[in-house]
């Protein structure tokens, strides 16, 4: 899935992606970096919303998950179960949420529990950062199941 792709994927199925002016910067198979700028994501303060910041990073670790799991072949739906979320410093212009899965060598027991059982569930992360440097910390556990399951 290039950029494009998972941009117009995000921008047509979540709403939200197009109120908050989402981009997609890059997706490799270890991550996915979205964008956001600070106009439509600002409050009564000047900087960026907790919600918004807080809602790039979870489409962020989403977004890693379901390019990864469509490039498996398999069906699965893909839902978030939890998450915290940690912020640093006030972010006062545009920002990013850097993705990755939190132990790498989880994928592929993910990947076998899913396919096996129909159910499975992974630790994500993402990092927000604001002029090179992070200003926040996302961790969330994501299940992925077989719609018939």
């Amino acid at each position: 899935m290039t950029p494009i792709e998972l941009e117009d994927y995000l921008l047509e199925h979540i709403p939200l992606c197009a109120a908050m002016e989402i981009s997609v910067v890059a997706i490799s198979e270890e991550s996915v970096t979205l964008s956001a700028p600070l106009a439509p994501n600002i409050n009564h303060r000047n900087t960026v919303f907790g919600g918004s910041a807080s809602a790039l990073a979870i489409l962020s670790a989403w977004s890693l998950l379901h390019t990864r799991l469509r490039s498996t072949g398999l069906n699965a739906r893909l839902v978030i179960q939890r998450n915290t979320m940690s912020y640093d410093r006030p972010i006062t212009g545009a920002f990013t949420a850097h993705s990755y899965i939190a132990e790498p060598s989880a994928w592929s027991a993910f990947i076998r529990t899913l396919a096996r059982k129909g159910r499975a569930r992974i630790e994500v992360c993402s990092t927000l950062e604001y002029e090179g440097q992070s200003v926040g910390q996302f961790e969330g556990a994501f299940v992925s199941y077989s719609p018939s399951a």
